[in-house]
């Protein structure tokens, strides 16, 4: 059954465009964190920044929608919040230590093909050679625009930076599942995920970081950026996209995020910009908006 399904030729529905330029500013806003991290932030606390972007945002949404997890959603909710938000920052984190950032972010912009694999897996949709193409051509726009110089490959930065990759396009796609309960709104669904994802960090971020240093104005506006702009407003966002868009569309959208970054480290930062970086900006752009266009199914 399954088979013949693929052999029809089935036009797939057109993306609307509203809400996926509404879903594309979540991805874009978190490629302003490099900026804020590097700039503002205090050096050495990756698991309690992490903390402070999601965890009050959480707590805020929740005390807000005054709407808890039931039922089986108690342990999705906490395997959702792990997988979209504590897991894989933490291992983000761990690989941008450790590796140059235009590895990790390459690493990263494998998510669409990893995402394709599960929804055969998950879902029963395949993934059309256009979309494979696309996914292709994402990877090597990214690494165009952030490999430079010479590079480290440390195998636990490479295992830290594909566990997160696999952490989110997990994620992507059991939400993709799941949906949301019945009567649920993004905000209280966001909600349960960023207070899941910044509890399961709290141990960790003890153990190894503690508290971070007193924080001067400049720091203290990095947080309110990254807490607000960066999980409050753009989670449910982004949640809410999942829901409504294609999950073939939904996956390149993450590609926004390096290319913001290396576009505010040249045009705020002073970085110098490369003709392959240019080159790179072309094909991940393409790659994005290629993947929203309508296509035939096996082609």
């Amino acid at each position: 059954m399954r088979a013949a399904t693929k052999s029809q030729t089935v036009r797939r529905s057109r993306v609307p465009l509203g809400a996926l330029a509404l879903t594309a500013a979540a991805p874009a806003s978190w490629g302003t964190t490099y900026l804020v991290t590097s700039q503002f932030l205090p050096p050495g606390f990756p698991l309690v920044s992490t903390i402070i972007r999601v965890l009050p945002a959480g707590l805020l949404l929740l005390a807000i929608t005054r709407t808890l997890p039931h039922e089986v959603w108690w342990w999705r909710a906490l395997l959702l919040g792990a997988l979209n938000i504590g897991v894989f920052n933490a291992l983000l984190f761990v690989a941008a230590y450790r590796l140059p950032g235009g590895v990790a972010a390459t690493l990263f912009a494998v998510q669409p093909l990893l995402v394709a694999a599960l929804a055969f897996a998950l879902l029963g949709e395949w993934a059309t050679r256009r979309q494979i193409v696309w996914g292709l051509l994402g990877v090597v726009g990214v690494g165009l625009i952030v490999l430079r110089g010479r590079l480290s490959f440390d195998p636990i930065g490479i295992l830290a930076g594909i566990g997160s990759t696999v952490a989110m396009a997990c994620g992507i796609v059991l939400t993709k599942r799941w949906g949301r309960p019945a009567g649920v709104r993004p905000t209280a669904f966001a909600g349960w995920q960023l207070t899941a994802g910044g509890l399961v960090l709290v141990p960790l971020a003890v153990a190894f970081e503690g508290l971070p240093p007193a924080l001067d104005l400049p720091a203290i506006g990095g947080y309110l950026w990254l807490a607000v702009v960066g999980a409050l407003l753009s989670y449910p966002i982004w949640f809410s996209g999942i829901g409504r868009l294609p999950i073939s569309a939904v996956s390149f959208l993450p590609l926004l995020s390096p290319i913001v970054a290396t576009a505010l480290g040249w045009l705020i930062l002073g970085e110098t910009l490369t003709p392959a970086q240019g080159l790179g900006f072309v094909l991940a752009l393409t790659a994005v908006v290629a993947a929203q266009l309508p296509q035939h199914r096996g082609t």
